[in-house]
Formats: C-alpha cells, structure tokens, sequence
C-alpha cells in the first residue's frame, strides 16, 4: 500500500506545483502540458514497479463497465469535437457580438448579458471550450472599448464552471463520476437543477458586488463586426449538436450508451459538413483546425490517473481513504474534501479518485449517489478558487498571460475565496434538499 501511496501523492504535489510555476514546456516548436507529463512519469513507475499488474489494467480499460475511461474518452472528445467545430465556424463568437451590441454604454447591461450567454452555451457544450473561446474575445473588446476586463473575464470563468453542473456533459468530471455511478443523464438533470440555480444566482450576485464600482464607470459602444461565412456548415453543427443532446437525455430509456450516441453524431457532423464543404468546392478548414485544437494531452492525464488510482485501489489504500471520509454529512463531508482535492490534485484525478472511494462499500443507497453529484459540485466549483482546481484555469490562466492581462495567483485565489467558498456552501445544501 506504501509504494502506490507515494507515487500518487508524489504525483498530486508536483502537478500542483507544475500548474503554479511551469504549466508549459517548450521543445521545438511543440507546446506540451507539465500536468500530463508528471502524471504520465506517475503512471509508469506504478508500471515498473508491478504493484499493478498489466493484465488488470488492460481488464479494466476495455471492460464493459460504466467507469471504463476509454468510454468516458470517447464522450468527452465527441462532445468537445462539435463545441470547436461550432467555435471554427463562428457560432459562439456571434452569439456574443449580438449580445454585445444590445448593450449599448451601460457595463452593467454587458456583464448580464456575457453572464448569461456564457451559462447558455456552457449547459449545452463544455465549460472549457467556453473558456477557450471566450477568453481571447473579451480581452479584444475590453481593450476596443477602454474598460477593465477583470470583471468580464471573472464572469466569463466563474459562469462556465458553475453552470456546467446542469447536464451531464457540461465537464469530462461529471461524466466520469456520474457515469461511474449509472446515474442516467435525466437523472443527473433532475437532481442537479436546484444545486445549479442556487449556484448560478450566489455567485453572480457576489460578483456583481465585487466589481461594483468598475461596472459602474462609462464605455464606448462596440463596433466589433462579425458575419458568419459558412452558415451551411453552421446549420450542420448545431442540428448535430441539439439532436445529440436531446437524444442524450433519453439514452437509458432507448437503450443506447450515452459515448456511443456522442460518437455516432461527432461523426455524421464531420461527414456531413466535409461533403457539405466538397460539393461547394471549398477547402476543409474548420474541420482541420477542429482536429488540431482537440486536446489529446487530456488521454494521456485521464489514463495515467486512472492507472494510480487502480493501484491505489489494488493496494488497499481507497479503503482507508473511504474510512475516514465515512459517516456524518455524505454531502457535506465529500463536497467540502472533493473541492479541496481538486485543488491539490485537479478536478480530473480527484473525480477518479472520488470515484473508487465512493464504490469502496463504504456508501450505499442514497448516500453514494448524493456522495457522488457532491463530488460533481466539488469538481466544477472547485476549479475557481485556485488555478490547479481545473484544466480550464490552467488554460485561462496561459490565455491571459499571452493576452497580456495581469492576473496573479494571489489575485485568483482571493478571488476563488469570496466566490467559490459560499457559492460551494449553497449548492451542497441544495443538493442535501434534493437527494437525501
């Protein structure tokens, strides 16, 4: 139990550390994540050493299980390939220049109007393709129109990773938990709803009393332009993306797994739009950049993960862990120490490691499926009171520093305290409400 012990702390420690000095390497002209990289280096010395025995790994990625992380790769990169394909083709930037140009001088009426488009987009894709997409274009118009972009940029970060609790798809964290679970994707909806709401209004409210007098001050109208040049191609990614979602929701009662319902769509928009695109003799552009702004380090951290926690788990150490975390307030006790986790260790290795723990035997009924959607609420809130709680801080983080927006690490977790602490508090009570 010693060995995998280390290795996985050892592991958690240097990704922290990792994300806060180095989050990036350079070799060549190639730009590699640190996190993965060390979680890889992690992986293959539990490998080595055979304290997991290949043949057990091997059982358990292709096993016909929920929590098998090939299944949970496979949705989450089917998913993401639509919300980029639709970020290529203009779609969110659009939604965003008319909110925009309806809000005329008044900084109040822009950030209601980014918060809500922001939550919108966030249910139905992914916080981090929002994050991704929407850093770059306030940092743009903020500077346009001579105004701080902190508030915006907060809104932006703290609406994608809050709202992205709703649905099932809104993280690759409530994918793998809630999967793990067999917690249908109605299901989840119906239990999360009230958690989100309460969320989404504490941390709005505590962010409008935050940046108060910024939003308060006069801005010059936006004349950013914008025009969708392939709508063909539009019309192709959001029909593909409002089928798989609906359909999603309907998944255990037709009898389909949800990754497979991901993938049958992620490929009949890429056929459809490539054949859309070669019958109008035009080049396949958004479909390339779509495949390369996928992010694959992202297999490599899930697998190497898993691969500690499965040791951890052959070892006997999720047990003790289970222990001490068992009896007194399911909710409380393992949303409180899976918002923590998430930022020592990230929202992705905490939700594989809150995974095994929660099916250790240690929780059962109730208790389990509430232990699980409030390590959910952990990993999502989580992932705004320190740069490490989520790979979307990590890239929001890297965006505003080649933006040339000043954003310390003490500025982000003073910032994480007075949001993320009540808001976590809110929605752990809400979820108390409605799954106990």
């Amino acid at each position: 139990m010693t060995f995998p012990l280390v290795v996985g702390s050892a592991t958690g420690i240097l990704v922290f550390i990792s994300v806060i000095a180095k989050p990036f390497v350079n070799i060549g002209k190639m730009r590699l994540g640190t996190y993965w990289i060390i979680s890889l280096a992690g992986a293959v010395l539990i490998l080595l050493s055979g304290t997991l025995p290949v043949d057990r790994l091997l059982s358990e990625l292709f096993s016909d299980s929920a929590v098998n992380p090939v299944k949970i790769l496979i949705l989450f990169f089917s998913m993401t390939s639509m919300s980029v394909f639709l970020d290529e083709v203009g779609f969110f930037r659009h939604l965003a220049v008319l909110a925009l140009r309806r809000t005329g001088k008044s900084q109040y009426a822009l950030f209601i109007s980014l918060y809500a488009v922001v939550s919108v987009l966030t249910v139905f894709t992914s916080n981090d393709i929002i994050v991704l997409t929407f850093t770059p274009f306030i940092c743009f118009f903020a500077k346009n129109a001579r105004i701080n972009p902190m508030p915006y940029l907060m809104a932006e970060f703290v609406a994608s990773n809050t709202w992205s609790m709703f649905l099932i798809i809104g993280n690759p964290t409530n994918i793998y938990l809630a999967t793990s679970a067999g917690i249908d994707f109605l299901r989840y909806m119906m239990l999360m709803a009230l958690p989100t709401l309460a969320a989404g209004i504490v941390s709005f409210v505590i962010l409008l009393l935050i940046f108060r007098k910024s939003l308060s001050e006069k801005m010059q109208p936006s004349d950013t332009e914008d025009k969708i040049e392939d709508k063909p191609a539009l019309f192709i990614g959001v029909v593909c993306l409002t089928c798989c979602t609906l359909l999603l929701a309907v998944s255990s009662y037709i009898g389909f797994e949800m990754y497979l319902i991901c993938a049958v769509f992620a490929i009949l928009l890429f056929l459809s739009a490539s054949l859309v695109s070669v019958a109008r003799k035009k080049h396949l552009t958004a479909e390339e950049n779509t495949f390369k702004r996928l992010p694959y380090e992202l297999i490599f951290f899930v697998i190497s993960m898993f691969v500690i926690v499965l040791a951890l788990n052959t070892s006997g150490a999720t047990e003790k862990i289970a222990s001490f975390l068992s009896g007194g307030d399911t909710v409380f006790k393992i949303g409180i120490s899976s918002f923590f986790a998430s930022n020592i260790i990230n929202n992705i290795p905490m939700s594989v490691l809150f995974s095994s723990i929660l099916k250790s035997g240690a929780f059962t009924g109730a208790q389990y499926s509430a232990g699980v959607l409030a390590a959910v609420v952990g990993s999502n809130i989580g992932a705004y009171f320190t740069p490490v709680g989520a790979l979307a801080g990590i890239m929001w983080s890297s965006a505003l520093k080649r933006a040339g927006v000043e954003f310390s690490f003490r500025k982000f977790v003073m910032y994480g305290t007075l949001i993320a602490l009540p808001t976590l508090l809110t929605a752990l009570a809400c979820l108390h409400i409605v799954a106990l």
